[in-house]
């Protein structure tokens, strides 16, 4: 029993509900949503060491015993998540200190993005379907308000698209519950791993895990991404920074959970059909980077390759595939997080998204020129930077497994990244400077500071790799032995 599991969602979700009564004293909010979210990054690193030193920790609420009471599982995969999350969130949060606006952040701004965090945090650590459900809500309903905050009529119209669609996913979501529920009797994760390899993965229970993959799929962005392009591009930046960093990744993560410690029995059915999803995403997800001169829609047709990258590699199954999909979700959390907020500062300054009307910006402002560039490289996986041992890895892993054709597709998507990112850095950074400082719409200052954070983060990934190794190897051997999550949660 380890009470720490806990406070990650705790923290948050009761700073979050402080905040709500102290709605116009904007100091104190930012001050306390820092607070916290530095804290879960404390935490977050504490639980890594305690799961290092201890192997997988379980919390059972009320003191029920597994699988009758509310179990919160921390494993290696979620502990990782964690930190990268806190991270992100905190730039995130930093960002949003001068560019949100006071009239945004009189509107629950801040209780809503750490009832968001709580959320996601939550997912990472529950041990149950039913909570992992409960769990996606929250952070899904926090997101509803936070993408129509400014109330712009495209803000208002991509914002339906986005909850409706997440409705009807929500709806699926609850049916394969009660389905599961139907033939094994239990929602508790390691109880369904157990029942499920005692009767067999039969065909109703693979059509069940099909639907499972159909909704994740959409929360994730997996091919049924039609929703994201348009709900990424119209929050303010500091919200489609954390949504782009945080937000499909839940979805991805529910993904390699449920196949990898419920749904592994037929392989040859399941990761077969996530691995031509994620073929089919990158070639499209590619298609859309290269084919726009929007950079918020560059960007996030780059969020819909790295999911399909990412999901490469658990269609490999081996050792080498889940540790390269580690390192890049942890890679592409912090740079989707870094490169949208780095959009959104170039959007802030020449007032338009369009790359055919900006130039020559980093003459002005040549330290975001050059972290756009770092984060442009690490993306592609040119070493020493975060992106390349993802890469690597990922590859190797699927070359391994025999999915020839999915590697091929892997590198070919590095292409159309390593496309979309240079046209955006020689359009909207190199060429002759349009405007001067005093014909730019905004100002840079106190932004540049949390997108320094990020930029740090990221290349002290890529460089000191070595310091992580060890915990991505053994998030790897956990997720690829679902027993030791099983005698973890029932002795």
């Amino acid at each position: 029993m380890n009470n720490l599991l806990i406070t990650p969602v705790i923290i948050p979700l009761l700073t979050g509900m402080v905040l709500i009564v102290f709605q116009k004293n904007i100091k104190l909010q930012r001050i306390l949503s820092l607070v916290a979210l530095l804290a879960t990054s404390v935490i977050s690193v504490l639980l890594m060491n305690q799961i290092r030193d201890g192997g997988i920790q379980t919390l059972q609420l009320g003191g029920w015993e597994a699988p009758y009471g509310i179990s919160f599982v921390g494993d290696m995969f979620s502990a990782l998540l964690l930190l990268a999350t806190s991270i992100v969130a905190v730039c995130c949060l930093i960002y949003a200190f001068s560019s949100i606006g006071r009239k945004q952040e009189k509107l629950y701004f801040y209780p809503l993005f750490l009832f968001l965090i709580t959320g996601v945090n939550g997912s990472f650590l529950t041990g149950d379907l039913f909570n992992l459900y409960v769990f996606f809500e929250m952070f899904l309903v926090a997101s509803y308000v936070l993408i129509t905050l400014g109330g712009a009529q495209r803000q208002l119209r991509e914002s339906l698209k986005y909850i409706f669609t997440n409705i009807i996913a929500s709806a699926f979501f609850l049916i394969g519950v009660a389905y599961l529920y139907s033939m094994t009797g239990t929602l508790n994760l390691a109880h369904l791993s157990i029942r499920i390899a005692e009767v067999g993965q039969d065909g109703l229970i693979t059509t069940v895990a099909l639907l499972f993959l159909i909704v994740f799929a959409m929360k994730a962005g997996l091919l049924l991404y039609f929703w994201l392009p348009g709900s990424y591009s119209v929050p303010p930046t500091a919200i489609a920074a954390i949504f782009a960093a945080l937000l499909t990744k839940v979805g991805i993560y529910a993904i390699f959970r449920m196949f990898t410690l419920i749904f592994y029995h037929e392989p040859q059915i399941t990761h077969l059909f996530i691995g031509i999803l994620a073929a089919i995403t990158m070639i499209f997800g590619g298609l859309g980077a290269i084919g726009f001169w929007d950079l918020r829609k560059i960007l996030t047709y780059n969020v819909v390759i790295s999911v399909g990258f990412i999901m490469a590699g658990l269609v490999s199954l081996t050792p080498a595939g889940i540790t390269g999909s580690i390192y890049y979700l942890i890679h592409d959390i912090l740079i989707k997080g870094l490169v949208f907020m780095i959009g959104g500062t170039i959007v802030h300054l020449t007032g338009t998204s369009n790359l055919k009307n900006i130039s020559g910006l980093i003459r002005l402002h040549p330290g975001l020129g050059w972290m756009f560039f770092i984060a442009a490289l690490s993306m592609v996986g040119i070493p020493p930077l975060s992106g390349f041992l993802g890469k690597v890895f990922t590859t190797q892993g699927v070359f391994e497994a025999g999915y020839y054709w999915l590697g091929g597709i892997g590198l070919l998507a590095s292409l159309f990244i390593l496309y979309s990112m240079i046209k955006m850095f020689m359009n909207a950074f190199w060429g002759e400077t349009i405007l001067s400082v005093e014909e730019e719409k905004g100002t840079t200052k106190g932004l540049l500071f949390p997108i320094a954070l990020l930029t740090l983060a990221s290349v002290a990934m890529g460089i000191g790799a070595e310091a992580i190794t060890g915990y991505v190897a053994q998030a790897a051997e956990e997720l690829l032995d679902p027993n030791l999550y099983i005698q973890a949660v029932f002795d």
